[in-house]
């Protein structure tokens, strides 16, 4: 389990204002998306909406998904061609990494926000940021990496309440200004050779599975052949026994098969919205009072066994079960071996060379006040519409 979550009372580490070392370090980012992601080249569409929206002197919120690590690295080159430093809120866990990594992603913009509960600080931070208009904010409303570049994961609420309360401060400016919301769309390309990436990283997951690895001339089919037994060993920990049927009922059964039963311990049973939602609700119980008490040491293994169970569970929730028989793209192979190894070994080796382009869209409007009649929030329905234009993917 990668260490995305920290048992110590939460310390809000709040945005850097000035812009000296942002700028400074946004000098390097192009040997950094190289040498850390195998990113050669960044194509970027629809700069000018931005510029529109600087030139307006409106509030900026930048809304990018987020299918890989380097996304947040990708924005920050993209605003460094408009001549921005942005803010971004990103997880306290990685600021707790280091002190390097504290300082760097300090200077670089970005401030913590605490996912295990309310974070007032974060959320009057990034309203304040908005407020000012000097620099834009970036949030990924999706909340977690997905390792899935055509599927977009439902959207946090929490992008709206900031934006519209930014803009209901804003309102009352003399002279009133306004705050918009830029969806992006970030979009990966493999060009390396695919055989030998998928092949190499299959052959490795094989052999700690104590096979003997077999290279298929049919990539895909190897592919569901080692998910399949990795979805095996996960039935046989948390059920006793392999399954059978299809794949998306085994694990949607299998996700609530470890769920459920923690659920049922400290929600009173209460399992609403997506596996993120329910496993962040969880998180927040089951951290509470090991932050604030000292629990015996059985007990607090415990806690962090369940919490281990709910990470396989959120990342089983991050496969989607024809994601690639019904497009066998090289980039969807590659996405789901990459999960396959991280997961495994909480680390995924770098494939390169990639390419990334990048669609941002115009400006959507936010209103200070929501329209308590509508069925969904308008803000949100606009950036979801949006993000799947961007990535052209089929809007529901």
């Amino acid at each position: 389990m990668q260490s995305v979550v920290i048992d110590e009372a939460y310390e809000f580490v709040p945005p850097y204002r000035g812009t000296w070392w942002a700028r400074g370090l946004q000098r390097l980012m192009p040997r950094w998306l190289r040498k850390s992601y195998g990113i050669e080249s960044i194509e970027c569409e629809g700069l000018e909406h931005i510029r529109e929206s600087l030139e307006a002197g409106h509030g900026i919120l930048l809304a990018p998904n987020h299918c890989r690590p380097a996304d947040p690295s990708v924005v920050n080159e993209v605003c460094h061609r408009l001549g921005l430093a942005p803010h971004t809120m990103a997880s306290w866990h990685l600021f707790k990494q280091s002190w390097l990594q504290r300082f760097i992603l300090r200077r670089m913009g970005a401030f913590s926000v605490y996912r295990e509960g309310m974070d007032r600080q974060a959320l009057q931070a990034g309203i304040e940021i908005l407020t000012e208009a000097r620099r834009p904010l970036v949030i990924f409303p999706e909340g977690v990496i997905t390792r899935t570049n055509d599927r977009l994961l439902a959207l946090m609420d929490g992008v709206s309440f900031i934006a519209r309360s930014a803009a209901k401060k804003r309102a009352a400016m003399q002279p009133p200004g306004k705050v918009v919301v830029h969806a992006i769309g970030i979009r990966y390309h493999f060009h390396g050779d695919i055989d030998e990436a998928i092949h190499q990283t299959l052959d490795d997951i094989e052999k700690a599975l104590s096979w003997r690895p077999r290279r298929e001339p049919d990539r895909t089919q190897r592919i569901y052949r080692v998910g399949e037994a990795l979805l095996w060993l996960k039935e046989i920990e948390y059920i006793g026994e392999p399954q059978v049927g299809p794949i998306p009922a085994r694990v949607e059964n299998l996700i609530n098969q470890i769920l459920i039963p923690i659920e049922q311990e400290w929600l009173n049973g209460k399992n609403d919205g997506t596996i993120v939602n329910r496993v962040k609700q969880l998180r927040t119980e089951i951290l509470r009072d090991m932050i604030t008490e000292n629990l015996p040491e059985e007990e607090r293994q415990r806690r962090w066994n369940q919490m281990a169970d709910m990470y396989i569970a959120q990342q089983l929730g991050h496969y989607p079960p024809t994601y690639v028989k019904s497009d066998p793209s090289k980039e969807r192979q590659l996405e789901t071996v990459e999960k396959f190894e991280e997961d495994l070994t909480d680390v995924s080796r770098v494939h390169d060379p990639m390419s990334v382009s990048v669609r941002i869209g115009p400006a959507i409007a936010v209103a200070a006040k929501r329209d308590r009649k509508a069925t969904e929030d308008p803000v949100m329905a606009a950036i979801e519409q949006q993000l799947h234009e961007l990535l052209d993917l089929p809007y529901v």
